[in-house]
């Protein structure tokens, strides 16, 4: 199993893989990217182009196409690439709440469902999805969002957000539905029970002083993990977290990316002047 990384550094800090077999050629993408720039508030595909032509000169069978999370940090490249790849989506079957949730918040209509529909699977703890010559098995890791999931890929586990590098600890969890217990027990009793050797692909790496890193394993987060080291109790952990996020400000690109990603990547629809608009719900946080 081959592992290519490609780094949105600089913008939203993200790494999207392409998970695939060198023999057979079948592949996974875990996370893409679809970038946009709120200066002229235009989007690009820069990010998404760069995976495409990893694709094709690897000339790769793409299976799914998979998102850790609803991404409140960027808005998710998925949707353009099932369009390019002609390959289904993938998400944590707990979207259905996320979508309740934000359906609310953006005032979407009786006709936005709910029931998550716009992805092509909903994925439970424990399911296995083939993909070739590849297998992923999803792991529930609810904390961040209640839809978190992380894929385990041979001797790999994609954590999203869950899990970071160690110097920079664990996501946040002051989102709606979200939970500093959920995630300290998705983490410790669910990632850190795995084999030390096991490796760790991040979601984000926001690096001070050092070079951008997106690998680390189990054993290196049980040992040295910032937020979430071996020994601490659980009732520390929630303490320590919720005081950290309580000083965290809202991540910039907040309600362009949520209301996108509850909905597969799917942009606005252009109105009767053929312009599309985000919305922005005045002092909803």
């Amino acid at each position: 199993m081959e592992i290519q990384a490609f780094a949105d550094e600089g913008r939203t800090w993200t790494v999207t893989y392409v998970v695939y077999d060198r023999d057979s050629r079948d592949a996974v993408i875990i996370d893409p990217v679809l970038d946009l720039d709120t200066t002229p508030w235009r989007t690009s595909t820069d990010s998404i182009n760069r995976v495409t032509e990893f694709i094709e000169q690897k000339q790769l069978k793409v299976h799914w196409i998979l998102d850790t999370h609803v991404h409140a940090d960027h808005i998710t490249g998925a949707g353009e690439l099932k369009k390019r790849l002609d390959a289904p989506m993938a998400i944590g079957a707990n979207i259905c709440r996320v979508q309740e949730i934000f359906k609310q918040a953006f005032n979407l209509g009786d006709d936005f469902p709910t029931d998550g529909r716009q992805f092509d699977r909903l994925l439970n703890d424990g399911d296995r999805l083939p993909a070739g010559s590849l297998t992923i098995e999803v792991i529930h890791t609810p904390g961040h969002t209640p839809a978190c999931c992380t894929y385990y890929i041979g001797e790999s586990l994609f954590t999203g957000d869950a899990l970071f590098m160690p110097d920079i600890g664990v996501a946040r969890c002051d989102f709606p539905d979200g939970s500093a217990r959920q995630l300290y027990r998705s983490v410790k009793h669910r990632l850190y029970e795995l084999p030390h050797k096991t490796r760790v692909y991040v979601g984000h790496d926001y690096p001070s002083g050092r070079e951008f890193k997106y690998q680390t394993t189990v054993g290196e987060s049980k040992a040295f993990n910032t937020d979430l080291p071996k020994g601490i109790s659980e009732e520390d952990f929630v303490a320590n977290i919720q005081k950290r996020d309580h000083t965290l400000p809202a991540p910039r690109l907040l309600f362009p990316s949520l209301q996108v990603n509850i909905n597969a990547g799917e942009l606005p629809e252009p109105e009767n002047n053929e312009i599309a608009y985000f919305k922005v719900p005045l002092n909803y946080l």
